[in-house]
C-alpha cells in the first residue's frame, strides 16, 4: 500500500491537536519566561524605591559606595566611594545594581 493512502484513511499523525499543543507551549513559555521576569522586575522596583541615605549599594559597574542623596525626581542618586578624599559619584537609579546588608556575623550579603 502506499503511504498517503493510510495518512488519508484517518490516521491523524499526532497524539495532540494542534491548538491544544500550541497552548501548552505558550504556558509553559509563561510560566519559564515571562512570570519569573515580573517578579525580579518587581524585586528591582521595591529596591529602588526603597533606597535612602548611608545605604551601602553596589553599581552596575562593580564600584561599591554609599548613598548620600537620593533625589527621585531628577532620578539621581550620589554615591560616597572614597572616605578619604570625599570622592563622590552622581549616577541614575539604573546604575544601582544592588544593596549591600551586613548580617550579625559582619559577612556581606547583596539583596537585589
Amino acid at each position: 500500500m502506499c503511504w498517503t493512502v493510510l495518512a488519508q484513511a484517518g490516521d491523524s499523525g499526532g497524539l495532540l491537536p494542534f491548538p491544544v499543543l500550541l497552548a501548552l507551549i505558550v504556558g509553559m513559555f509563561y510560566l519559564m519566561i515571562i512570570r519569573p521576569e515580573k517578579n525580579k522586575q518587581k524585586i528591582r522596583r521595591e529596591l529602588i524605591d526603597g533606597l535612602k541615605k548611608n545605604d551601602r549599594v553596589v553599581t552596575v559597574g562593580g564600584i561599591y559606595g554609599v548613598v548620600t542623596n537620593v533625589q527621585r525626581e531628577a532620578d539621581e542618586v550620589t554615591v560616597k566611594v572614597d572616605e578619604t578624599n570625599n570622592t563622590k559619584l552622581r549616577v541614575t537609579f539604573g546604575a544601582i545594581d544592588r544593596v549591600v546588608v551586613e548580617n550579625a556575623e559582619g559577612e556581606k550579603s547583596g539583596k537585589k
